[in-house]
């Protein structure tokens, strides 16, 4: 038996962690990105930044906005690095129209989760969302509280 090397398992680039709080995420998508070369290496280098982005449907395609990529120090010299440009989102015509409809009907809004390796491919994994008021914000601070805590109780009447 040959020793295999242990694999990272984890290959998240970047996530958006502040989703979840703002949003009620409904259905969830995966999508491949459109990226230069540029953008790649700096990828496998971790930097990147989808923290403040969104993605808008545009003539029958998506675009994803305001995600940061961060060019290497030791880009080429002959490109030129455009951080935040708009990138776009590889999906099928049956998804986008999916997308188009919830956004346009039914007052959706497309959120990124997560930057991530997929075998050699970089994909982003988003969701249709509606933005939470913030009593909802509140009601999910305090159930979250209560599993710790109940979490805690449980630990502690164990023993």
């Amino acid at each position: 038996m040959k020793n295999k090397k242990s694999k990272n398992t984890d290959n998240t680039i970047a996530r958006n962690k502040r989703a979840s709080h703002e949003y009620h995420l409904e259905e969830r998508f995966e999508a491949g990105i459109e990226l230069q070369g540029w953008e790649v290496k700096s990828l496998r280098a971790g930097k990147a930044n989808i923290a403040d982005s969104y993605i808008f449907l545009k003539n029958g395609e998506a675009w994803l906005l305001n995600s940061t990529i961060p060019p290497l120090n030791a880009a080429s010299s002959h490109v030129v690095c455009e951080p935040m440009r708009y990138r776009k989102l590889l999906l099928k015509r049956r998804e986008l129209d999916n997308l188009v409809g919830k956004v346009e009907r039914q007052g959706y809004s497309i959120i990124p989760i997560s930057l991530y390796w997929k075998k050699a491919w970089v994909k982003i994994s988003f969701a249709l969302a509606k933005g939470k008021q913030d009593h909802d914000k509140r009601a999910d601070v305090k159930s979250r509280e209560w599993q710790l805590e109940k979490a805690r109780t449980m630990k502690h009447s164990v023993r």
